[in-house]
């Protein structure tokens, strides 16, 4: 996985199953296999697998949109026309 590999020991099982649902969802739906399915059933119940894909493919979403319309992104309570914050 992208740079997540190398901080490994820093997640859970669960969590690292969960990252690499990320990770797939997002460059290669359809490499989301068994294996993946298998290794997901073990740590979460399928209700909680539906939830994290519908919030993965939501923000996929978001990032797809955002970058199309090439919006650009500001942080809570900035102004996009005046980047300082004051």
């Amino acid at each position: 996985m992208y740079h997540i590999d190398e901080h490994g020991d820093l997640f859970t099982p669960a969590e690292r199953a969960a990252l690499s649902l990320a990770e797939r969802m997002t460059t290669d739906a359809r490499g989301v296999d068994e294996e993946l399915w298998a290794e997901l059933r073990f740590h979460y119940d399928e209700g909680e697998i539906i939830e994290m894909a519908a919030v993965i493919g939501l923000f996929n979403y978001f990032n797809r949109f955002n970058d199309a319309l090439r919006v650009e992104i500001t942080r809570p309570g900035v102004s996009p026309t005046d980047p300082s914050g004051t």
